[in-house]
């Protein structure tokens, strides 16, 4: 298997978009859709990508193979389980995972994700938002699934309940914004003036930075 094929990358398009009023994902910025633009950073990255949306049926132009949770009604952390699962299934380390919401992810940073990636660990950038991480841009070894199931089953919804039962390994920050501005690379479009202000950014002198985006990260 060659190395690029070792890690799946998964898009989690499976929210109910209640904020944004449509599907985020098919907004357009830059003259593109959000999920050409993260399909294009994800494809650098990996040898094959796909989509975990409950509702496949908007993504079907996307031309890739979609499939719904596997525990319905638990949100992210229920994607997260089902990316896992689904590189597993394939016979790969992990799953390197994506919200459908980020116009500016970098290639290079998803590459080196990918290359750090392992099946027991979890592989975050450090970042700016309120965690001090980004874990919708991260790698999760397919050994972590037994963890994220357990935290499903006793009703735990966050990304992190788990993160004290597996390894969890962090890039830091000066490593990060050695692939960009993490304030633009994380960019969260959750509401219609979030695409506004991604669409000003994209439409910018490249290399500055686009306005704050205090408030405007998804809850977990």
């Amino acid at each position: 298997m060659a190395e690029r094929d070792k890690v799946l990358g998964v898009i989690l398009a499976g929210g109910a978009n209640r904020r944004f009023g449509s599907h985020k994902a098919l907004a357009r910025v830059g003259g593109e859709t959000i999920l050409e633009r993260t399909i294009g950073a994800l494809a650098s990255a990996v040898g094959r990508c796909v989509i975990v949306a409950n509702e496949p049926d908007p993504y079907r132009d996307a031309g890739l193979e979609t499939r719904p949770d596997l525990m319905p009604g638990f949100g992210v952390l229920g994607g997260i389980l089902t990316a896992v699962r689904w590189a597993e299934k394939e016979g790969q380390e992990a799953a390197l995972v994506v919200g459908c919401d980020m116009p500016f992810l970098s290639p290079s940073l998803l590459l080196r994700l990918a290359q750090e990636a392992d099946a027991a660990s979890v592989v975050v950038p450090a970042s700016e938002g309120p965690r001090g991480f980004e874990p919708l841009c991260a790698s999760y070894g397919t050994e972590t699934g037994d963890a994220i199931r357990r935290s499903l089953d006793a009703g735990e919804r966050a990304i992190v309940s788990f993160f004290d039962e597996v390894p969890v390994r962090i890039l830091d920050f000066e490593t990060v914004r050695g692939f960009g501005d993490p304030a633009s690379m994380f960019l969260n479009v959750n509401r219609p003036e979030d695409r506004d202000r991604a669409e000003r950014f994209a439409t910018r002198t490249p290399g500055n930075s686009p306005e704050s985006m205090d408030g405007h990260h998804e809850a977990i």
